[in-house]
């Protein structure tokens, strides 16, 4: 599907305001009975600014269910100065092997606008579509030890609905995560290289590394600092245009949305090396809907609120 230069950008913008209010629009004072008050120990179902929740959020191997919903904006394409969007859809669902060990599973969907290259004055305009799909596997130990760590395979799967939005070949890899929760830093790296193994002839081959390293800070009332920059090799490209580093960060907020916890984040990033025509900067904006383990007693008590919030409701107005 083709999309005129201005449709992404108003998607953009309104998906951009709607993440950059959300903060604003949560309370720190109570927003209805006892125990449903925004990010307070008295909680009973897990306060969402704690910092085992806070912390399970940033830990790409926690026993955490999540949905993350990442927008990526990446800009400065020429000819013409043009923006690729990427929305990243990725659950992440844990599974306990044994007592010692669990599998972490994160199914990346990208959907992507892609600006095709157009001289001026010749119409400005991309393809927008689904991307190749990534699915990951992290085996982890099961106790907490100083260093978390992960490991297990990457699948990029040719998925993607036009020659501009994928890379048109199966690849696989290994990929491995590191992390360390020194007091109120979160600090880790994850790496992973994927290769070509089937997929069309008329494509070019796939060998490609990301490495991404992460630093959380975490502050008061669930806000914290975070720099995640994405480095990306290619290492079929040419010489010149194998890395793309990015330098930047920015600020998020775990906290609840009524009885949910989520985790919120704008990020800004600047490249200091990048492939000849491709983005300078961009900036990313995250949405992640928490599902932490509850006991039994934890789930009784969040039942409870629920009804006592009900009953508690002003009744509908009279017609």
């Amino acid at each position: 599907m083709k999309w005129s230069k201005s449709e992404p950008h108003c998607c953009v913008v309104l998906a951009s305001f709607f993440i950059l209010t959300m903060p604003l629009v949560a309370q720190d004072t109570p927003v209805g009975p006892v125990g449903t008050e925004v990010a307070t120990q008295d909680t009973p179902a897990a306060a969402t600014n704690s910092d085992a929740l806070r912390k399970a959020a940033q830990n790409p191997v926690a026993s955490l269910i999540s949905v993350p919903i990442q927008n990526n904006d990446n800009t400065g394409i020429n000819p013409g100065y043009r923006t690729q969007n990427v929305l990243n859809i990725q659950p992440v669902i844990p599974l306990k092997l044994s007592d010692n060990w669990n599998l972490i599973i994160r199914w990346i969907t990208p959907i992507i606008y892609q600006p095709l290259p157009a001289f001026s004055p010749a119409p400005q305009v991309g393809v927008s579509g689904l991307g190749d799909m990534q699915p990951t596997f992290l085996l982890s130990p099961g106790k907490p030890h100083k260093l978390i760590w992960g490991a297990g395979p990457i699948i990029q799967i040719p998925t993607a609905t036009s020659q501009y939005t994928g890379q048109g070949k199966l690849a696989v890899g290994p990929n491995v995560v590191a992390l360390t929760m020194p007091g109120h830093f979160v600090l880790g790296v994850l790496v992973n290289n994927i290769w070509s193994i089937a997929g069309s002839g008329s494509r070019t081959d796939v060998n490609q590394m990301l490495l991404q390293y992460f630093i959380n800070y975490n502050m008061k009332k669930g806000w914290f600092l975070t720099s995640q920059p994405i480095i990306t090799a290619n290492w079929n490209a040419s010489s010149g245009s194998v890395w793309t580093v990015p330098f930047g960060g920015g600020v998020g907020r775990i906290m609840k949305l009524g009885f949910q916890p989520v985790n919120i984040s704008v990020q800004a990033y600047g490249n200091a090396a990048y492939p000849s025509q491709s983005s300078t900067w961009g900036v990313r904006a995250s949405f992640a809907l928490l599902f932490p383990k509850l006991s039994k007693e934890q789930q009784k008590m969040m039942l409870e609120q629920k009804l006592k919030q009900m009953n508690e409701a002003p009744p509908p107005p009279k017609k």
